[in-house]
């Protein structure tokens, strides 16, 4: 009796409802008005952000950039995911069109009916999956070789032509790599058809294992081995091209080929490919076979080749006829590395002269350096951040970045070096948020503020070139509101119709009603948005309804958005990589963004491969990597060809072909014709204001530290190396090296003075004592860019920067008075430690500025400097005067003094007070040290309590 006609049964006589075959479930009509719902909101975000994407490349006139980027990512997305679905999907189909149509009875065959019988029903519906899939994830990634296909498609002789095999540098520039990527995709597809056709062969018996004879089909065998003929194919093809791939190896000693791949490798990649060849062809002839012998033979050849010929005897040469004489056997190719590299990296110019440093002092030796010493700048843009908020930050929706910059400006006809910044709009310092005010009503900064570098007033602050608000000073009139920086909010909405009311806050004015000015910009700059679309459009994009929904939008409104100038400059141009210092400069009326560009490439042959976070990173950016991220971390050539601004009114971008002969720039270029302008459109104005970058500076001193060696056996023995010091202000273990410095110097020899980036460099190893003093001319002309390292003589024995700093914390007077510094509530912050080569030796100056650590609204002030020159030190309140004590009383040159505009030179009672004070602390001191000498104990604990009484004086005296 069934369970269901029990008459115990409690179930008996209840009524389950049944499915009838082939019925599905339905879906209820709130869930499915959900789903459709979310996937209308998915794709109208995604359009969204696609449209707002052209509307910004068509705002800033870069319409073409977004075209060309456009069809050349969808055309190899289609190529690539096409051609790898079709490969992948028509072998799958072979092996099921072609399966057998009698499969041997075996247990295991019986278990794979029941796939067969699931797979069946849905078969179509897989097929269809799983080439859209591969179409997508295959598309994806042939999306991203925009750029190898580019390079390759535009690409442009260098007329360089690599001593090993005799082809142009561009080959491996540009060639070689899109060749590499291509056979790396063949082999990726291929295996990967190979692997599908094998599964399906499995599945429906094309494929038998359990069997002891014919374990695979005719279709299976020969579909299989013309798969794997052309994988191995492939591969011979590989092989080839990895000997050209040895110029750019960097695993011996060198980038590049070394001994044993010339010898050695290079062979064995011809002999690999020569049986990779074959071992195909065998594999091609098992067609017509019934055995896998012969491709299984192939393939063992292959592997035991690869293991013999390209592993073990490369090993046995550099073992036993490398090793014994490897500085002989690598010094020809050690030199193509040297010579490859200066190149690679722009320093096959560098000027290298001797330079003999005197230890020695006298009266009048700096007379014949008065340019440099007048021009040594003082105020350091890393310090003075703060000085900066407190004395023209005005409001607290305003902000200046925590490091400044230096350029310099022509005033009554001198050019004088500056510290500048803009005064940036701060939203978040705004007490008065909604989304109104942060998006509608504080829309921009205002104005540009400069500093003389070689100039304090009586107190220690900076005398300002330009500045307050509205904006006043030497500079002249320009345009102050910065809608385009590197501080604004994520978009604003500006603009109204014209006789409108002004809803922008301009800047803060008391002698208006409301104690503020309001403005209307009148730009170019944005994307129109007063139709409801495009207000449709950004309210999507933004996921902001307001944008939809205020009434403060109309018909001339504009959305600004992308603000930041670094950001814009990627946008325009992805194949470049971007310095990490954009500094602010008026030009021709307007203030816009000085933003450097390089081009560089890792297929440099022979040059040395450098890692561009570690080449990049000193103390000053020691916990960001400055270049804008790109695809590959580590580089072998690099220029600086782009000179690139942005407009902080408009938002304007401009790029300008800096160095038009770089091959890699002129490619570009073809890539995307029309989009950087010659040089000669370069404003005399505009090229005043260039300056040599930071960036590649770092990259070319961490190359130089060894490459400055020219001849193979010395550098092979590394006795020369030198090393970026660290900075003396973060001494410890974790020290950053010392950043380079801008500053206006004469070099000895030169006939006039340059605006200059500058490094020391010491010995690499433990020691500290300077070697090498490096310079980059940064004045536009034609020294622009000369390199000149000055190389001083092993016999003399100079202070490096590390080595000054301790000196100076080790003279008694300098460690007193910074002890006195230090205490009352007062914090003394070190500036830069400047290297300059005057007076027949090395002059080092360090700013010592005080700032009060109980006042939150306190700033550093410039009250001490310190010199140091040979053994002697000096330590006043002015530079004259500290040069003074160093060169017998007398320095010969008259270097800027502490007072200035609008103050008085004489010094306040407190001041005298605290010198007095200071004085009386150092007898003190000298006395209680004689006394202690002589073990006259009485006379020291007397000494004693006048230093304590000084020290009370000098604390009392600092405070008032």
């Amino acid at each position: 009796m069934a369970f269901g006609d029990n008459p115990d049964n409690p179930f008996r006589n209840l009524n389950f409802p049944r499915r009838t075959p082939g019925q599905r479930r339905k879906i209820g009509a709130l869930p499915l008005t959900v789903i459709i719902l979310t996937a209308i909101a998915v794709v109208l975000v995604s359009l969204s952000g696609f449209y707002v994407d052209y509307l910004w490349f068509r705002s800033v006139e870069y319409s073409q950039v977004w075209t060309k980027l456009l069809t050349t990512r969808a055309a190899l997305f289609a190529i690539f995911g096409l051609l790898t679905s079709l490969i992948i999907v028509t072998n799958i189909l072979i092996a099921y069109k072609r399966r057998p149509i009698y499969v041997p009875l075996t247990v295991e065959a019986d278990n794979l009916e029941r796939y067969r019988a699931q797979i069946e029903p849905i078969k179509r519906a897989a097929i269809v999956g799983i080439a859209l899939a591969i179409f997508y994830f295959a598309g994806t990634a042939g999306a991203r070789f925009w750029e190898a296909w580019m390079l390759y498609r535009n690409a442009t002789p260098f007329g360089i032509t690599d001593p090993q095999f005799g082809r142009d540098v561009s080959f491996f520039m540009f060639t070689l790599p899109f060749w590499q990527s291509l056979v790396g995709w063949g082999i990726s597809t291929l295996i990967l058809a190979t692997i599908a056709a094998a599964i399906v062969h499995y599945i429906y018996g094309g494929i038998r294992p359990q069997v002891r004879e014919d374990r695979t089909s005719v279709t299976a065998r020969v579909q299989i081995s013309i798969l794997l003929g052309l994988i191995v194919a492939l591969k011979a093809i590989a092989y080839w091209f990895d000997r050209f791939a040895l110029a750019t190896s960097d695993e011996g000693i060198i980038t590049g080929l070394t001994f044993t791949d010339v010898n050695a490798v290079l062979p064995a990649k011809s002999i690999l490919a020569g049986i990779a060849v074959i071992c195909s062809l065998l594999f091609f002839a098992n067609i017509f076979r019934r055995s896998w012998v012969l491709p299984a033979a192939g393939t063992a050849l292959l592997g035991l080749s690869s293991f013999l010929v390209a592993g073990v005897y490369p090993a046995l040469i550099q073992q036993f006829q490398v090793k014994p004489t490897e500085s002989s056997k690598e010094a020809p190719f050690i030199q193509r590395n040297i010579e490859a590299t200066r190149v690679a990296y722009g320093l096959d110019k560098v000027e290298i002269r001797d330079y003999q440093a005197t230890l020695a002092t006298s009266a009048g030796q700096l007379a014949d350096d008065e340019t440099t010493i007048s021009n040594i700048r003082l105020m350091d843009p890393n310090v003075l951040s703060s000085t900066f908020r407190q004395l023209q930050q005005i409001r607290p929706y305003y902000a200046f970045n925590e490091s400044l910059d230096i350029d310099r400006y022509k005033v009554d006809g001198q050019t004088r070096d500056m510290v500048v910044s803009v005064r940036e709009l701060n939203i978040e310092g705004n007490p008065n948020r909604n989304w109104i005010n942060d998006h509608l009503v504080y829309t921009h900064g205002f104005g540009f503020v400069g500093a003389y570098g070689n100039a304090q007033d009586v107190d220690g602050k900076p005398v300002f070139s330009s500045g307050d608000i509205p904006s006043k000073g030497v500079l002249g009139d320009y345009q102050p509101r910065i809608y385009f920086g590197e501080n604004n909010p994520e978009y604003s909405i500006i603009g109204a119709p014209k006789g409108g009311e002004p809803v922008e806050f301009d800047y803060p004015d008391d002698g208006s009603p409301n104690g503020q000015k309001l403005y209307t910009y009148t730009g170019k700059g944005g994307v129109p948005m007063g139709s409801l679309f495009s207000r449709l459009l950004f309210a999507i994009h933004y996921q902001e309804q307001r944008i939809l929904l205020t009434d403060l939008i109309n018909d001339e409104s504009r959305i600004i958005f992308n603000r930041v100038p670094r950001e814009r400059v990627a946008k325009v141009a992805p194949w470049m990589k971007i310095d990490g210092d954009p500094y602010p400069a008026i030009v021709d009326n307007r203030i816009v963004w000085m933003i450097d560009g390089y081009t560089t490439s890792s297929g440099y042959p022979y040059s040395r491969v450098v890692d561009i976070s570690g080449a990049t990173t000193d103390a000053l950016n020691i916990n960001n990597n400055p270049l804008t991220a790109v695809p590959n971390s580590t580089i072998n050539y690099i220029r600086n060809s782009v000179k690139a601004t942005v407009d902080a009114y408009d938002g304007t971008v401009t790029l300008y072909a800096w160095d038009e002969k770089d091959p890699v720039l002129q490619t570009w270029m073809k890539a995307f014709p029309g989009t950087v302008k010659p040089k000669s459109e370069m404003s005399d104005a505009l090229i005043s204001h260039v300056r040599y970058p930071e960036d590649i500076f770092r990259v070319q001193r961490d190359v130089l530290s060894l490459y400055h060696v020219k001849n193979a056996n010395a550098f092979y023995g590394g006795q020369d190396f030198w090393r970026v010091p660290r900075d003396p202000s973060t001494l410890g273990a974790n020290a950053g090296a010392q950043p380079p410095y801008y500053y206006t110097l004469q070099l000895p020899g030169e006939k006039k003075a340059s605006f200059s980036l500058t490094t020391p460099f010491v010995p690499r190893g433990g020691r500290e004592n300077l070697t090498a003093f490096a310079v980059a001319n940064s004045d536009p002309g034609e020294d622009y860019g000369k390199f000149t390292v000055l190389q001083l003589q092993r016999s003399t024995n100079i202070a490096g920067p590390s080595q000054v700093a301790s000196n100076f914390e080790a003279n008694p007077t300098v460690a007193l008075s910074l002890s006195l510094l230090r205490q009352g509530g007062s914090d003394v912050v070190l500036g830069n430690l400047l290297t300059l080569p005057v007076g027949g030796g090395l002059l080092y100056v360090q700013p010592v500025y005080v700032r009060a650590t109980a006042n939150t609204a306190a700033y550093p002030l410039l009250q001490k400097v310190l010199v140091s020159f040979g053994e002697k030190i000096g330590f006043d309140d002015t530079l004259s005067g500290a040069l003074n004590q160093v060169f017998g009383g007398d320095s010969g040159t008259a270097a800027t003094s502490r007072p200035s505009t609008g103050g008085s030179s004489e010094q306040t009672p407190a001041q005298e007070d605290l010198a007095q004070a200071l004085a009386s602390a150092q007898r003190a001191l000298a006395d209680a040290q004689a006394a202690l000498s002589r073990g006259d104990f009485a006379a020291y604990g007397q000494a004693q309590d006048r230093l304590k009484a000084a020290i009370e004086a000098a604390v009392a005296a600092q405070n008032r």
